[in-house]
């Protein structure tokens, strides 16, 4: 899969987030398109290409999963344990992308199998540049896994 094939699924309820993100994103000249979905259901739909995700021309299946944990609907740990415990998805790569710094959280999400766990920038230069590192390692550098789409229609 070469990167303009690629993309990117960001899980994300909070709008200025999204738009912080989506502005880092452009300002890297990342190649990866950026697919958001709002909420932990709507991250389930589209890893699974159901309902309103179906067609995978539109919405196709991510090189790597944004996950904020605090989602509505369905949680960031909740999703997590989902893609994990699916095998088509199972190795896709996870970055918490999150505001917590608790240490339960941390602890939980690599023990449900993240990837790597990263704190929220404040300043807007602190996530351009972790955008840019995200690309660089895991789109650039990184070997990703064969994922196969073989959900279809939910859970």
């Amino acid at each position: 899969m070469n990167m303009t094939e690629s993309a990117i699924l960001l899980a994300e309820d909070n709008p200025d987030d999204v738009t912080l993100i989506e502005r880092a994103f452009i300002k890297a000249k990342l190649e990866s398109p950026l697919q958001v979905v709002p909420d932990g259901d709507a991250a389930v739909a589209y890893l699974s290409g159901a309902g309103p995700y179906s067609d995978r021309a539109q919405f196709p299946l991510p090189t790597l999963l944004l996950l904020d944990l605090k989602l509505p609907r369905r949680s960031g740990f909740d999703v997590l344990s989902w893609v994990r415990d699916h095998p088509a998805l199972r190795r896709l790569p996870v970055v918490v992308l999150t505001s917590s710094r608790e240490g339960v959280d941390i602890n939980r999400a690599y023990e449900l199998g993240a990837n790597s766990y990263l704190m929220k920038p404040v300043k807007f230069e602190n996530l351009l540049e972790m955008m840019r590192t995200l690309d660089v390692y895991w789109l650039r550098m990184n070997e990703p896994p064969a994922l196969q789409d073989g959900l279809h229609g939910g859970e």
